[in-house]
């Protein structure tokens, strides 16, 4: 498996899809039960074989993600050959980013001297969905780049 098993509440939600996926391999309903009692190997392999799909599916998608802590902001931007970040850091370590006062703070502040900007690029290695997939691991989540749009204009007209 190259990626992780999706939740039960996942296959749940893709009921319909992994149906499809049982009948593009000729697995019916009725082989699908026998599968799942006599040979139960066989049915945690193609259960991580639909996650793989699935996961390659939306990695292959995603174009934006976002990891927050305390006092640091991760934004990426995943293009071609490389994914570009900002990183917005706050210095004051009594402000918590995570929390709706904080985050309001960052909106209201992030011009003033107590926030930090660094940008950085990295060239993905031969597996760029291996490399997306690393950062969601790590905390990070897929969104539609609003936040990065914004601070990269900021920066851009420094």
């Amino acid at each position: 498996m190259k990626y992780t098993r999706l939740t039960k509440e996942q296959f749940e939600e893709l009921h319909g899809e992994f149906i499809n996926f049982l009948a593009t391999q000729s697995i019916t309903a009725d082989e699908w039960e026998q599968i799942k009692t006599n040979k139960p190997q066989v049915a945690e392999e193609e259960l991580d074989i639909f996650s793989d799909l699935v996961w390659e599916g939306v990695l292959s998608k995603a174009t934006y993600l976002e990891n927050i802590a305390p006092q640091q902001l991760f934004l990426f931007k995943v293009v071609e050959k490389e994914m570009q970040l900002i990183v917005i850091k706050v210095i004051d370590t009594t402000k918590d980013i995570t929390t709706v006062e904080g985050y309001r703070w960052l909106q209201e502040n992030y011009l003033s001297d107590d926030v930090e900007f660094f940008t950085s690029e990295k060239a993905f290695s031969n597996d760029k969905h291996g490399d997306i997939f690393a950062i969601i691991k790590q905390g990070a989540i897929i969104t539609k780049g609003e936040l990065f749009n914004f601070f990269s204009k900021i920066l851009s007209s420094e």
